[in-house]
């Protein structure tokens, strides 16, 4: 891979029109960078789970505070690299391109990680696998002959990065191809996972084999992509090596929930300061550390933790991108950069924390098992209902009318085939936030009304 092709302006939807200028006092991976941060799809984040589903601290993150925190630390991750990188590449120079354009790269895929994720979290994804797989009504919907292995992968395997992928280039402003027609440097830097659903991971190989990036649907944007980009494939596969960009992405996730989850532990006050500060001492100086003395609260202390620990995590996950540049460009280098940093250990400590004392904590189970619940019960509703159109010739029961009537606008046409209306149902379901989910079931199935 090259880095000039890397770097490309050229935006899906409009990859016969001439690249955009790159340079002057607002880049097109600023106007990228907008066009997600006003985006409705980005806003609903603001009511979907990070850690604690609909919580009522006004403290703890939500998607959206998660995803802006991310953003923030991709923005340093991208500027200290595009730095070296522009020294080590002064053609890139002579095109126009500065650290500040590697640094808005990727921010704006950070900004947009979780954009495709469902209600409830990580439970929400495996809610709509679950009713799929298991739920005889979910399996009757894929038997028709007519979808292909990949298409049922698609929904059985049902995956956040590739429904965000679907958000970016279709969903939003869906009346132009390739949706928000973002550049291929941004959405490239996005993808973490490039490879279809029905390619086996351990085939694919490395981490950005370890999931799927887009549907069968959205495969000829993907390609186009990938085409533009120079990304490397994987032999004859569905499947390419990352983008290099999307490492230092996947790396201000990994920083941001490894840390962040355990100050959230802490102000929820699931985990005493005595567990938490352990976790930071492993990982600061001595001069940090001797600044606590000065400190009135524990609180306080958490909070100037985290933010040495962010900054720790950030240049060492540089050193690593620049040492391996060249196995990156090759596809060589194929694992988190956080696991290659000399703190690895002490990193991994945050997230082993999290996982015993934060994640599974009873508040978020009874809520996580709600989801299951919520998530089926609106997928059988919308889905009965679109079927009875698709079944009876488009003319539906009233009861199907009235429910379909529930669905977002424009969401879905009786002109659709039968992928598409499967699609349109998914495509509802997870865009919508906790509390406006929880709020469609009580009410389609009588717990409450209006």
């Amino acid at each position: 891979m090259e880095w000039a092709k890397l770097i490309s302006a050229k935006r899906i939807g409009r990859l016969e029109k001439p690249e955009d200028k790159i340079g002057g006092p607002r880049s097109p991976f600023q106007r990228d960078y907008d066009r997600i941060l006003f985006s409705s799809a980005f806003r609903r984040l603001q009511d979907k789970t990070q850690v604690f589903p609909l919580a009522k601290s006004d403290y703890v993150r939500t998607r959206l505070t998660h995803s802006l925190e991310v953003s923030s630390v991709g923005r340093s991750l991208g500027v200290m690299v595009g730095d070296e990188i522009i020294k080590r590449h002064p053609e890139l120079e002579k095109r126009g391109i500065t650290a500040g354009d590697f640094g808005t790269i990727v921010a704006t895929a950070c900004l947009a990680h979780d954009i495709g994720n469902p209600p409830f979290g990580h439970a929400g994804e495996s809610a709509i696998q679950d009713w799929f797989c298991r739920s005889g009504k979910g399996q009757s919907y894929l038997d028709d002959k007519e979808l292909s292995t990949q298409t049922k992968a698609d929904f059985e395997k049902f995956e956040g990065n590739a429904q965000g992928f679907r958000v970016l280039t279709r969903l939003q402003f869906s009346s132009q191809d390739g949706g928000m027609q973002l550049t291929c440097a941004v959405l490239g830097a996005y993808t973490k996972y490039p490879r279809a659903s029905d390619v086996d991971k351990a085939e694919a190989g490395g981490i950005s084999g370890k999931k799927f990036g887009f549907v069968q649907q959205d495969q000829p944007h993907f390609e186009q992509l990938a085409n533009e980009l120079g990304l490397i494939r994987k032999g004859t596969l569905l499947a390419w090596h990352r983008h290099p960009l999307a490492f230092l992405v996947e790396a201000a996730d990994d920083i941001c929930y490894r840390i962040m989850d355990v100050e959230d532990g802490f102000r929820s006050e699931h985990l005493a300061y005595s567990e938490v500060k352990p976790l930071f001492e492993a990982v600061l100086d001595s001069t940090s550390l001797a600044r606590l003395e000065s400190m009135t609260s524990d609180k306080q202390r958490v909070e100037f933790l985290r933010a040495k620990a962010i900054g720790v995590a950030i240049d060492q996950a540089v050193a690593v991108f620049l040492d391996k540049e060249k196995e990156l460009l090759s596809g060589e280098f194929d694992s988190e950069l956080l696991e290659h940093i000399p703190l690895a250990a002490g990193f991994k400590a945050f997230k082993t924390l999290a996982q015993k004392r934060v994640y599974g904590v009873r508040p978020v189970i009874e809520i996580e098992a709600c989801g299951f619940r919520v998530i089926g019960g609106l997928l059988e509703s919308f889905l009965d209902a679109v079927y009875d159109a698709a079944s009876n010739g488009d003319k539906m029961s009233p009861r199907s009318q009235t429910i379909a009537g529930l669905m977002p606008e424009g969401c879905w046409n009786h002109g659709m085939d039968y992928r598409e209306r499967l699609h349109a149902v998914t495509d509802s379901v997870s865009g919508m936030t906790d509390s406006y989910a929880l709020t469609m079931y009580q009410r389609l199935y009588g717990i409450s009304l209006p």
